[in-house]
C-alpha cells in the first residue's frame, strides 16, 4: 500500500477543537477515517513549532489520500501537506529506469 507523510498545521478553530477533544480525540478520529478507506495508520505524533500534527499513513491508493486531504482541507480547520513516502527498494527502481531528459538550454 503506498505510504504517505501527513504533516498538519492547526487554523485557531481547529486548535480550540483540539483543545476540546484533547489530543487522544483527534487520533481516534484520523483513525476512524483513515480506517474507513481502507488504510491504516502506522504512527501518530503531535509536536510544535512549524507543524502542530504529524502522522504516517497507508491507504489502497494515492485517491484516497487525495480524498482525505481535500475534505481536510475544506474544513478550514488544518493546513495540511501529505508526502508521497517511498521504500528502499522503489527508489532503487527508480534509479535503474531510463529517462530521456534534456535540461533547459541544452
Amino acid at each position: 500500500m503506498p505510504k504517505f507523510l501527513i504533516q498538519a498545521t492547526y487554523t485557531p478553530e481547529g486548535a480550540k477543537g483540539l483543545l476540546t477533544e484533547g489530543a487522544r480525540g483527534r487520533s481516534a478520529a484520523v483513525d476512524h477515517v483513515v480506517a474507513a478507506l481502507g488504510g491504516t495508520v502506522e504512527a501518530t505524533y503531535f509536536s510544535f513549532g512549524e507543524d502542530d500534527f504529524v502522522c504516517i499513513v497507508d491507504f489502497p491508493d494515492p485517491i484516497c489520500m487525495a480524498a482525505v486531504s481535500l475534505s481536510v482541507k475544506a474544513s478550514g480547520a488544518l493546513r495540511t501537506r501529505a508526502t508521497p513516502l517511498l521504500t528502499l527498494d522503489e527508489i532503487d527502481k527508480a534509479a535503474r529506469q531510463e529517462v530521456e531528459f534534456r535540461p533547459p538550454g541544452a
